[in-house]
């Protein structure tokens, strides 16, 4: 008995907190790749932070391998790709393309489409973010992190985010891709294009795509 209601605590605490006057479309991503890949001690090798993209776009299958890997459930208990404080779970990702923005839901492996605009030029403030494919937003949801304080909160988002982002790199550079993750963002006008609720908070971001020339 007690094991489940951790579960279903679990699953509480994992839902994207997104109306569904908001979702426009839902985009289910196909079955993640969870095996191959380069090793790992290669793939350490060869991370790093690049500020050369090209346009081209990712498929719909590396879309789905990237945010499987960021954040997505690797168990049948619900647990994810990465540890999490007290299990809060408390990340929502936000995609931005140049056809829209979605907002990554983990339980359903979809994208939720939020709408139609190319906010790409407001998830950064450098050039080369805005030419890339992908940029990828991680909001932290503080409604989520329960009994704690506002220093604890950001704390551990903080590191949270570290993980996350550090599996996007370990992912590109697995498969060829260009990434950085990035703190150069206007987080009052990308909180206001992003419509978030005042306790959700932009932690960083993290640009994707092939490399440029």
């Amino acid at each position: 008995m007690k094991k489940q209601l951790i579960l279903l605590l679990i699953a509480f605490f994992s839902i994207v907190f997104v109306s569904p006057a908001q979702v426009m479309e839902t985009i289910v991503l196909p079955t993640a790749n969870q095996s191959g890949g380069m090793p790992l001690m290669e793939a350490l090798k060869n991370r790093q932070s690049q500020r050369s993209y090209s346009s081209k776009e990712l498929t719909q299958q590396q879309l789905s391998d990237m945010l499987w890997a960021a954040y997505g459930i690797n168990r049948p208990d619900g647990f994810r790709t990465v540890p999490s404080a007290r299990t809060w779970n408390e990340f929502d990702i936000y995609i931005i393309k140049a056809e829209g923005w979605y907002v990554y839901d983990p339980q359903k492996h979809a994208m939720l489409k939020l709408g139609n605009e190319d906010l790409r030029v407001y998830s950064a403030t450098q050039d080369f973010a805005h030419k890339a494919p992908v940029n990828l937003i991680f909001v932290a949801d503080f409604d989520r992190m329960t009994n704690a304080d506002d220093d604890f909160r950001k704390f551990y988002s903080a590191a949270d985010a570290g993980y996350i982002s550090q599996n996007v790199y370990l992912y590109c550079a697995s498969e060829g891709l260009a990434t950085i993750v990035r703190g150069q963002i206007d987080k009052v006008k990308a909180r206001e294009v992003l419509k978030l609720r005042p306790n959700q908070h932009i932690i960083l971001a993290q640009t994707v795509g092939y490399p440029g020339n």
